[in-house]
């Protein structure tokens, strides 16, 4: 095993600086030069919480990509790594999307081609097979290698970690009427379905007598810290558990809402059939 090594120093990284500071500065000019000309009148450029979605979205891509996520992902654990991938995938893509307003997403998507794509993209069926090949595409022991050491591979793996994700999460956080959301009961099978084919690929790296990827075993371990096997489970534990429990809250947030709409709509249908009685029981004159 090779000798254990101190925390990872700081070392800066102006490339991820740089890209999420251009994603930022994109956000920010078009809103104020391009959404007065497309948002529709009498509507906001931009909502707060909007704003508030998008900068989350951009503080998860730069926590995920800079010191000391990146540098322990790619140099020491392999646990780390999927921690990375995830934060892509569960937590920047959807509030990068909830933060993106209607008239900028048609105009991100206003080639025709591009736009059926998506739309193709976002079904049902597609997004499910989608979300599973890339997440096993990603894991397959020679891509992970490949990645690991080499820059620019590993940049369009997480490039379309990422981009994938996000039209994944159409069904569920759609800014545009022309890929509309999943009905909620949809959405709740829909999530289920994400949060359970996973485990297969988990389950390798949690039950697997021999570490998968070449890459880890020749790499540093920090102080005594665990061995490659135990950094591989680790790493199918997180990926089961900690992203299944996302998921499912996010499945629980969708039942409650939609739950909650039904009694209000319930309630709505009641008020005139009871105020329809009160007035037939009203001595006529």
């Amino acid at each position: 095993m090779p000798a254990a090594v101190p925390f990872p120093a700081y070392e800066p990284h102006p490339d991820v600086w740089l890209l999420v500071g251009l994603l930022a500065a994109g956000y920010w000019i078009a809103v104020a030069r391009v959404g007065p000309r497309l948002a529709t009148p009498g509507t906001a450029v931009v909502t707060p919480l909007q704003v508030t979605c998008f900068t989350a979205g951009l503080v998860a891509l730069l926590v995920a990509s800079d010191w000391p996520v990146h540098d322990l992902g790619e140099g020491y654990l392999f646990s780390v790594h999927m921690v990375q991938h995830l934060v892509y995938s569960i937590v920047a893509a959807p509030l990068l999307l909830l933060g993106t307003p209607t008239w900028m997403a048609r105009a991100l998507l206003r080639p025709p081609a591009l736009l059926r794509s998506v739309r193709f993209a976002s079904r049902f069926f597609a997004a499910t097979v989608l979300f599973n090949a890339v997440v096993v595409f990603t894991h397959v022991p020679a891509v992970v290698d490949a990645a690991l050491n080499n820059g620019l591979v590993h940049f369009a793996i997480h490039a379309l970690i990422l981009v994938s994700s996000l039209i994944v999460w159409m069904p569920l956080a759609s800014p545009l009427p022309e890929v509309p959301r999943f009905q909620p009961l949809v959405q709740m099978l829909f999530l289920f379905l994400q949060a359970i084919v996973p485990t297969i690929p988990a389950s390798f790296l949690t039950f697997g007598d021999r570490p998968l990827y070449r890459f880890y075993e020749g790499v540093p371990r920090l102080y005594d810290g665990v061995s490659v096997l135990e950094d591989m489970r680790i790493a199918g534990l997180v990926m089961k558990i900690a992203a299944g429990f996302v998921l499912w809250v996010i499945i629980a947030i969708v039942f409650f809402r939609w739950y909650n709409a039904e009694e209000v709509g319930t309630a709505s249908r009641r008020v005139p059939r009871a105020l329809d009685r009160e007035l037939m029981e009203l001595p006529h004159r």
